[in-house]
């Protein structure tokens, strides 16, 4: 058995990037970019007006009120402003349009009157010019986007507006999630199978694994018969790249979930780490194929998803593991007692005055489960804290 930090380690040792590839943007989202994205085009190209209003001459404008004949529009799209204004000439605009040649700012329409051809300006403008000048917001061949962003929607509106059809991206990791007991049935079905329960934790890891970027390929339930198993496992390792296997982590007469590999060639990069809820989680690889054993146990299985299967799908995806494991402090909102001597993560909530673990927090809960949206780490030996005291905490 390990420590928490030591397994940490051997995470990130074995969780690289799987290779790049290009894809269509639209199909771009929650992806990690493999390759800087680069600006086809300067933004604005031109300088365009940022209201609608009119363009006009400072000039014409500097003795005080002014009378100016229109001579053009300009609308958002056009290929240029219109012709060059001259003294005493202005030019309709709308927002996003092209300034004209000879133009020194847009004057609001709210503070203008327009009498056919002539607009009347009554006033001196105000000090903002209201135009966005060429280049103002990045220019052609600038970075917008560097290597290993994840494309969030904001991240998106700057690629595409980078003017790129498709971007080069981090392969996405493919997983299949297994569940193993003879004692669970699909939702639905435990009350036509008496002594059965219903599998939930694949839900919950298939989840998990979607969020941090892997792409989901099989979510099977297997009953506790191991030449099916190796069967099943066989099956996994040639589709995947990561292959979760939940239950059968302890050392009962039917606890296969490693057993089911070792004939195709497990190797353990640990088993079993210093850790409550969540001990027998264990770690390996069959080739280059990564296989993750998780609890059976739904509060443990989701922990240990959370702690070990993030940061692996995290660093296949083309990140660094440690970013999926961004602890931060927060105060506590009530007391919570001394730690054994295992690291100890409790199933948290955030609330308005800091955070607190929810009710049960037993490996097996489900309901108070649904409830954590972070975890709480006490190390090893850890005293009792009283409210207002800092833990170290993760979005869970």
């Amino acid at each position: 058995m390990i420590g928490f930090d030591e397994a940490c380690r051997r995470i990130a040792a074995i969780a690289s990037p799987l290779g790049a590839e290009q894809i269509a943007l639209d199909l771009a989202w929650n992806r990690v970019l493999a390759a800087p994205v680069v600006a086809c085009r300067s933004a604005p190209e031109t300088a365009v007006s940022a209201m609608d209003g009119y363009a006009v001459r400072d000039a014409d404008l500097a003795s005080g009120p002014a009378r100016l004949r229109l001579v053009g529009t300009s609308f958002a799209g056009s290929p240029n402003g219109g012709p060059r204004l001259e003294a005493g000439a202005c030019v309709r605009i709308f927002t996003g349009a092209p300034m004209p040649a000879g133009a020194d700012r847009v004057v609001m329409q709210e503070v203008v009157q327009r009498e056919g051809e002539a607009v009347m300006f009554a006033e001196r403008p105000s000090p903002a010019r209201h135009v966005r000048a060429a280049g103002s917001d990045f220019a052609a061949g600038e970075a917008l986007l560097e290597l290993g962003t994840r494309l969030t929607p904001q991240a998106l509106v700057a690629a595409a507006a980078a003017d790129l059809a498709t971007v080069e991206v981090f392969i996405r990791p493919r997983v299949a999630v297994l569940s193993t007991g003879d004692e669970l049935v699909e939702p639905g079905l435990a009350p036509h199978a008496p002594g059965t329960i219903p599998e939930s934790v694949s839900f919950g890891v298939a989840a998990l694994a979607r969020a941090w970027g892997g792409e989901v390929t099989c979510r099977r339930r297997l009953g506790d018969e191991l030449p099916s198993l190796v069967r099943a496992a066989a099956a996994a390792l040639d589709d995947a790249h990561v292959v979760v296997v939940t239950g059968g982590a302890s050392v009962g007469e039917r606890d296969f979930s490693k057993a089911m590999f070792q004939e195709l060639g497990l190797r353990l990069d640990f088993d079993k780490v210093a850790i409550k809820p969540g001990k027998p989680v264990w770690v390996g690889r069959v080739g280059e194929r990564i296989v993750v054993g998780l609890p059976g146990n739904p509060s443990a299985a989701m922990v240990t998803a959370r702690l070990f299967l993030a940061p692996i799908l995290a660093g296949l995806s083309g990140t660094r593991p440690e970013d999926a494991l961004a602890w931060r402090a927060a105060p506590l909102a009530s007391p919570l007692g001394a730690c054994g001597d295992r690291d100890c993560f409790h199933r948290g909530r955030s609330t308005f005055d800091g955070v607190r673990p929810v009710g049960n927090q037993d490996s097996s809960a489900q309901k108070d489960l649904a409830m954590a949206d972070l975890l709480i780490r006490r190390r090893p030996a850890a005293r009792a804290l009283a409210a207002g005291e800092l833990v170290e905490v993760l979005a869970f």
